[in-house]
């Protein structure tokens, strides 16, 4: 790196001794060297030249001072160090430098050994400002870059009021929000065909970058996979044996998938090591249902996904939600727990899908009271009105 230094003195002798005194610096590019009669010129300078890293200034100069210079570059929030020169003795006007800015100070007669010390330690002063700026830079551009990918991760996500055009049988509801800028959870719902509603939530190992790539092409393979092979359990099997195929790093994703027949109310539930979804019945009976826990996606080629198929009638309902729910943390009260998810759903139970999911997100929040969030958070909300069902509330 070349330094560039400005010299501001109305020496006329002083340019040709620096020259001299740093040719060594100059010639192997280590130092370049600009030069200014005072304040005004070197005004001037900064100007042609704002990439300038030192300014090595004297005080006592004709037009502008050095004082007032140091004051303009303060004024105008130049990036540069500057070092002052004053007469020995000279304290009253080197403080007055010092309070404005300047980052050392060196006395007439100029000691040239003193001068080199100056300006490596100042070097070295401005080597650490600009890797604090290619930080800056770098992390900058990164939160640029993960801004775009949420809002790409946003859009793989279905919306969350989905309105399925003139369909009266169903309710559904979903919410993702990540711990960071991006995360692993999903969830997603289609229709197969004109009967049969897909519905599928899932999360990734790990969080971050790493965890929303693997996610996007978990929730993309599901979906393809899902809307030419109707059941659940070939579903799960045909991406497990894809997603084992290849090299991972380790990753793994859970998730629980489920197909309901809107005739009859017939759901059929494939979990892949996911968290067991709770059953409401219109009755105000509730169950968390024991499904086969099976073993995560992309962990072991060949697992079967044994399905489930339970029967819901008309008001029945299903929620499905990850592991950032339950393992929720407050300080003094341990984690939120599937017991606690089970008493507030117990008590929601018969809210529309959109405001139950809200009122899950909304207690956890409570609940965690004010803490970061350490994991992605999803919940999703499906009510069955059967074939002649309610108007849905989206």
């Amino acid at each position: 790196m070349t330094v560039k230094i400005l010299v501001v003195d109305d020496e006329p002798d002083l340019e040709t001794l620096l020259r001299q005194k740093f040719r060594r610096q100059i010639r192997e590019r280590e130092y370049e060297f600009f030069f200014a009669q005072d304040g005004e010129d070197a005004l001037l300078k900064i100007q042609e030249a704002p990439d300038l890293d030192i300014i090595l200034s004297d005080i006592n100069m004709p037009r502008m001072d050095g004082l007032t210079l140091l004051q303009k570059v303060k004024e105008n929030d130049i990036l540069v160090k500057s070092v002052i020169i004053s007469a020995y003795g000279d304290m009253g006007n080197i403080r007055t430098a010092m309070n404005r800015g300047a980052f050392d100070f060196l006395t007439k007669p100029i000691d040239f050994a003193d001068l080199e010390a100056t300006l490596s330690k100042t070097r070295e002063a401005i080597r650490q400002i600009k890797q604090a700026q290619r930080e800056h830079q770098q992390l900058e551009k990164l939160r640029q870059e993960l801004q775009v990918a949420s809002n790409i991760q946003s859009s793989i996500l279905p919306p969350n009021s989905p309105h399925f055009q003139g369909r009266t049988e169903f309710e559904l509801y979903a919410r993702m929000v990540p711990a960071m800028e991006v995360g692993g959870d999903f969830y997603d719902y289609f229709l197969i065909d004109p009967d049969h509603l897909g519905f599928v939530v899932g999360d990734v190992s790990g969080k971050g970058v790493p965890a929303a790539i693997f996610m996007a092409l978990s929730r993309t393979l599901l979906r393809a996979t899902a809307l030419t092979a109707r059941d659940p359990q070939h579903c799960l099997q045909y991406v497990n044996t894809v997603l084992c195929r290849e090299d991972y790093q380790g990753m793994f994703v859970t998730l629980l998938y489920g197909v309901l027949n809107t005739r009859s109310g017939e759901v059929t539930l494939a979990t892949a090591g996911h968290e067991p979804p709770f059953l409401m019945r219109a009755s105000g009976a509730m169950e968390m249902l024991a499904l086969p826990r099976n073993l995560p996606l992309a962990v072991e080629e060949g697992c079967l996904f044994e399905p489930r198929p339970v029967m819901l009638r008309p008001g029945d309902a299903i929620f499905v939600y990850t592991d950032g729910v339950t393992e929720a943390e407050a300080g003094g009260m341990g984690f939120f727990r599937k017991e606690r998810l089970g008493a507030l759903l117990e008590s929601a139970m018969r809210l529309p899908s959109r405001d139950m999911v809200t009122r899950v997100f909304d207690v956890v929040q409570e609940f965690t009271a004010g803490q970061s969030q350490s994991d992605d958070i999803t919940c999703l909300a499906l009510r069955y009105h059967g074939a002649t069902g309610a108007t849905s509330d989206g």
